[in-house]
């Protein structure tokens, strides 16, 4: 127990509030008639109204006498300790991420208390930012209290009363459960934080008390810097107090949020709102009143990456009916694509359009009209089957199955199981919201037939260019027929902060062939995700930023069978054909500027780390986030991207063109632009007197000139050497490693929702990557078609040519056909 803080803790609350009768003497309390005629939202203005209420009644705990001081301690505790009677089944909006998180933290308290410093110094050095900070608070507390009465200042002395009195009761609240836990400090016993052992670990005191004053003080004045100031403090208490080994992570959470919520309902019951400050609504009142209903509270399910509605959305943008489009961002929610169809509806009314621009406008209206009905303030319970849909694709002759390796005949398809002769899928989709929670389920039945086993100089390669164990087996791929999870998840949607787990897609680039960072080429990964769902803007100089959004996850690979030995304290690489039991983790994070309607930049970083030797915990997460990962060291295996769009402005026939960069441990291309891999791509969105033909031209490589040791690194790792892949499938662009590829694809708009197209795609690799190089080559019709019945009909013919001397003797060819047919039960309209 850090004694000198928690008796000026002490000292300070009792000295101003024993003394408090003063203001009561003074007859600066004004009237309060005129407190029920704020000018704010309705629902808002009934929070105020019955704060003031209370208020009124409460008022009269203000007496300069010790006990009527007590007595209205009295009340406060007995208000606090019966508040969880008050619940109800709406505060699981807030309550059950409060519960999730502090349960993750309880799973790694030890090992992170554990992986810090025990250096004497560094503890007393942060027993001091303790100390001090707490001081600066109540002292500022005490000091507005004192120099009330020369200044006759109400508002300050209200604000030291108010401070006073919710770190009293915060203390008093903290102690007794304190006593109640017994939790052992980080320092006591094993480390392991055990809970009714005697101890006074958990909550934090110097948490809890400088959140009370600290909350207080930022609402009654709530301008950004004081704001800033009183909450910067009370993050140095809690941080402190970590970092100097007196709590876990989860006592300082807690006793953070006590403090906090201490301090609203005190401030709540004796603040006056004619003196200044703000209101205080609680999360109870925000869900109870309708705040829950406004549409930036509303849970909304991500759509499929897959769907025809971001390629028609994508057509709007590139003919400047979007101006807020973070095109490099997806999947989307439904909510978003109401939002900037919205967007759209507007624009329309002040650019010239054209029929094809009407269709795609109203298919789109169709598809989310009754997401725009509810997303008006109906209730947001809702339940429904997406879709149900049957896939089979038909290859005649030897297909390419690693684009790890060699490359990929179908590719952006999820992982699927794919051999010569006859594959199937079939599987189905669904949602379901309730207020600010979603839930998306979606699952497949997929058969694959055996294939062929791989030659020996093959085998000899991969284990050669992989840093694997010669000895791989030359097994025939056996039949696939299995249940597969694809998306699947729960989320909860936060003020337009939509936090998710399971199993999630992303495509993390502007490129249609495949983004070079993430894509939907493998199997979707378990991740923790963070994602900012509408874009925001920042206020001053900073609005120059345009448009952000974030995306931020941290997920665990499948499929991983070793790891180098040499970077872990492990001495089995692994073993072929057997996962490893610890798999390792893969953690992103995306920031995209939309400068202006017609720019866009992101910025994006991901990291393998963890697994046998290397356990994950939060300080080599933040260490791995901050770019510490260089080879030669056992963190991690970093890779960062930078990729822009950019939409020609004023010609009638739009043209946008855009690029992406991607180096492996660098901390940016910019940064190491001769080792980084380019792509760039050019689109049209529809052709001069062809208005409904687009053409899309894309290009790049992974093989740079002056870069040609890299010998197929972008994609791979000496520490993690199964690379950048998800249950053996590449997470990058299908261009590959040690590359060079171009794709033509063109569509011709029968219907905002028909459209029938062709692809060309070339492929050379690199011969300092493979012996002997190799070629690919694919020509493809395509047809997607979704009915005013609700039906979808998607069909490929696809003829290949490949010639990879290392996997085949001779130019091998293949001819491939898929048809899937989708039913959506809700209808679509042409």
């Amino acid at each position: 127990m850090l004694v000198p803080a928690r008796f000026l803790i002490a000292v300070f609350g009792l000295s101003v509030w024993i003394n408090s009768g003063a203001y009561a003497q003074t007859g600066d309390e004004p009237n309060r008639e005129s407190r029920t005629n704020p000018t704010v939202n309705s629902w808002r203005a009934q929070a105020i109204s019955e704060q003031a209420a209370q208020t009124d009644n409460s008022r009269q705990a203000y007496k300069p006498d010790l006990s009527s001081a007590m007595k209205t301690v009295f009340a406060d505790q007995k208000d606090i300790w019966t508040s969880p009677g008050r619940l109800r089944l709406s505060d699981t909006t807030w309550m059950v991420p409060l519960g999730g998180l502090t349960a993750g933290l309880f799973a790694t308290d030890r090992e992170f208390s554990a992986s810090l410093s025990n250096n004497p110094a560094d503890l007393r050095h942060f027993k001091r930012i303790s100390n001090l900070s707490v001081a600066t608070l109540a002292g500022t507390g005490a000091g507005l209290y004192l120099l009330s009465f020369p200044t006759h200042n109400a508002h300050w002395r209200e604000t030291s009363l108010l401070a006073a009195e919710s770190a009293l009761n915060t203390m008093m609240t903290v102690e007794a459960l304190k006593y109640s836990m017994g939790r052992d400090r980080p320092y006591e016993g094993n480390g392991n934080g055990r809970f009714f052992q005697g101890g006074v670990s958990f909550p934090s005191e110097h948490a809890a008390a400088a959140w009370s004053i600290a909350s207080v003080f930022a609402h009654e004045y709530q301008g950004t810097l004081p704001r800033l100031m009183a909450y910067s403090m009370a993050t140095a208490v809690s941080l402190s107090q970590v970092r100097s080994r007196q709590h876990f992570l989860s006592d300082v959470l807690i006793g953070s949020a006590l403090g906090y919520f201490v301090g609203q309902g005190i401030y709540r019951r004796r603040h006056d709102p004619e003196l200044g400050g703000g209101s205080w609504q609680s999360p109870h009142d925000f869900v109870s009143e309708g705040g829950m209903r406004s549409p930036s509270f509303m849970g909304s399910p991500y759509v499929p990456l897959e769907s025809w509605i971001y390629p028609a959305m994508e057509r709007l943008a590139a003919l400047g009916y979007l101006k807020s489009a973070s095109l490099g961002m997806r999947p989307w929610t439904r909510s978003e694509f109401v939002r900037l169809l919205t967007e759209a509806g507007e624009l329309r009314a002040d650019v010239e359009g054209s029929p094809e621009v009407d269709e795609i406008f109203k298919s789109l209206s169709d598809e989310f009209a009754s997401d725009l009905i509810q997303l008006g303030g109906e209730s947001n319970v809702h339940a429904q089957i997406e879709s149900v849909y049957q896939g089979s694709t038909a290859i005649s002759g030897r297909p390419l199955t690693d684009g790890f390796h060699f490359g990929q005949t179908i590719w952006n398809d999820y992982g699927r199981p794919l051999q010569e002769g006859f594959n199937n899928f079939a599987g189905a989709s669904g949602w379901a919201t309730a207020g600010p929670f979603v839930m998306y389920v979606r699952g497949e039945y997929q058969y694959a037939p055996s294939g062929q086993a791989l030659p020996a100089a093959a085998l000899n390669f991969i284990s050669n260019v992989d840093d694997l164990p010669s000895n791989a087996p030359g097994l025939v791929p056996a039949a696939t027929h299995h249940l597969q999870l694809l998306d699947a998840y729960v989320g909860m949607n936060l003020a337009n902060w939509q936090i998710s787990f399971g199993r999630q897609s992303l495509w993390w680039g502007p490129s249609e062939g495949g983004a070079m960072a993430y894509t939907d080429n493998a199997v979707p990964i378990t991740m923790f995700r963070v994602n900012r769902i509408q874009p925001f803007r920042l206020q001053g100089f900073l609005s120059y930023l345009g448009d952000l959004r974030l995306d931020l996850f941290l997920g665990q690979l499948s499929g991983q069978e070793f790891i180098n030995k040499s970077f872990t304290s492990v001495n089995d690489l692994g073993t072929y054909g057997q996962s490893l039991a610890l798999q390792p983790y893969l953690s992103g994070a995306r920031i995209s500027f939309k400068f202006t309607p017609n720019l866009e930049l992101n910025l994006a970083k991901t990291t393998i780390y963890g697994g046998p030797g290397n356990p994950l915990t939060p300080t080599t997460l933040l260490r791995s986030a901050l770019g510490q990962h260089m080879n030669g060291e056992a963190l991690g295996d970093g890779r960062s991207s930078l990729d822009f769009s950019y939409r020609v402005p004023g010609a009638r026939n739009r043209l946008t063109a855009y690029g992406e960069a991607f180096t492996e441990d660098e901390v940016s291309p910019l940064s190491s632009p001769r080792k980084s891999a380019f792509q760039v791509g050019l689109y049209a969105p529809r052709m001069p007197k062809l208005n409904r033909l687009d053409l899309r031209l894309e290009g790049g490589s992974t093989s740079p000139i002056d870069f040609r040791t890299c010998n197929g690194c972008f994609y791979h790792n000496f520490q993690y050497v199964n690379g950048y892949t998800n249950d053996g499938q590449l997470m990058g662009t299908w261009i590959g490693r040690a590359a060079q590829g171009e794709l033509i694809r063109s569509n011709y708009w029968l219907s905002g929702t028909k459209r029938v197209g062709f692809e060309l795609r070339h492929r050379v690799i690199d011969r300092q990557f493979l012996p002997q190089g190799g070629t690919q080559n694919d020509a493809a019709l395509t047809a997607d078609i979704v009915s005013r019945a609700g039906f979808q009909f998607t069909g490929t013919l696809q003829y290949e040519q490949w010639l990879i001397p290392v996997l085949a003797n001779g130019r091998q060819s293949n001819v491939t056909t898929s048809f899937q047919v989708s039913y959506w039960p809700h209808g679509r309209s042409n």
